[in-house]
């Protein structure tokens, strides 16, 4: 009986062939023949059921069969595949800490098995036959950075580890706001080049890096005060340096105002009952701004400005707006 091929294990290799591959079957018992498609390889019968063959060179795909005494076998499919080309990291290099996203740039990476950076395997992504995205792994020095496809090994980029020093955080601006967060609040300090997170205390925190010295963070929602903390490369900034302190604020409800009424004058001086007042930078009459001084976080105290009708009486804090109450000029 004519040997037969089920399956090849791998199914592709290089072009410079020398790999190993499985040919699993039958009837292989006196092969006296491996081809891959014209092309001889050295071969070994392992079993009647499995032969090991050592690709020969080659180029795109070729028709693998077993010749025994009994016959040719039927044939499948060999692709080979040429070595990846590396010709671009960005960035190249990073912290001796690793974690540095590191985008590989060049082709044949369909398929790709492994990147290393020296001896390191590093986590990768293969966006497409020309770019992978890396995750640079702890090291130190300059090594080499390589792509391993069925095809090979790419030829190799140098990326360097740098030691670069932690970001250090002097001043926020401000330094309250809502609880419900979506303020904007600048970040002050040195080092902040290549900012990787921004964080309220555990929460992640969207943001821009304006220059070496400024970042621009959207607060997300907290409660309490939190400490702000910029990671970029070089680490994290530390907490013992600076004013990195945020406190999130209830919005101000009032409860009530002592007198509610006034003359149409003004002049009047208002008790504004409450909670979370502490904070209290506008006292309104409608549109018009009042003189205040807030006395405690239940206490305002409020001079009416001039006015007429019934004016909506608000109190705001970086906590929001509160509700209003009226007041009534006569």
């Amino acid at each position: 009986m004519a040997p037969v091929i089920s399956a090849l294990n791998p199914t592709q290799g290089p072009a410079a062939g020398g790999n190993q591959v499985t040919i699993s079957g039958s009837a292989f018992t006196g092969a006296t023949a491996v081809r891959f498609g014209t092309n001889s390889a050295t071969f070994g019968v392992v079993s009647n059921s499995s032969i090991t063959a050592v690709a020969p060179p080659g180029s795109g795909a070729v028709t693998v069969r077993v010749t025994s005494p009994s016959g040719t076998s039927n044939g499948l499919t060999y692709t080979y595949v040429p070595a990846p080309v590396l010709s671009g990291l960005v960035p190249g290099q990073g912290p001796t800490s690793g974690g540095t996203q590191v985008v590989l740039t060049g082709t044949g990476f369909t398929g790709a098995t492994s990147v290393h950076f020296g001896a390191a395997s590093a986590a990768f992504t293969v966006n497409n036959d020309t770019q992978i995205t890396a995750t640079a792994p702890a090291g130190s020095g300059s090594v080499a950075v390589t792509v391993t496809t069925p095809g090979g090994t790419s030829n190799s980029i140098t990326y360097t580890y740098v030691t670069a020093p932690a970001p250090v955080l002097i001043d926020l601006d401000p330094h309250f706001g809502p609880n419900g967060g979506g303020n904007s609040v600048t970040i002050l300090g040195a080092g902040l080049t290549g900012t990787t997170a921004v964080h309220f205390a555990a929460q992640t925190a969207g943001y821009v890096a304006v220059s070496d010295n400024e970042i621009t963070a959207t607060a997300p929602a907290g409660t309490g005060t939190a400490v702000v903390t910029v990671t970029t490369p070089g680490g994290t900034s530390s907490t013992s340096i600076g004013n990195p302190y945020y406190t999130y604020l209830p919005q101000p409800v009032l409860t009530s105002l002592a007198p509610n009424t006034g003359p149409t004058t003004g002049g009047t001086d208002i008790t504004i009952n409450g909670t979370a007042l502490t904070y209290t930078d506008k006292v309104l009459f409608g549109a018009t701004l009042a003189n205040f001084a807030a006395i405690s976080d239940t206490i305002v105290v409020a001079t009416a400005p001039p006015g007429t009708g019934t004016a909506p009486l608000t109190v705001h804090t970086p906590g929001g707006t509160s509700n209003s109450l009226p007041f009534t000029y006569q």
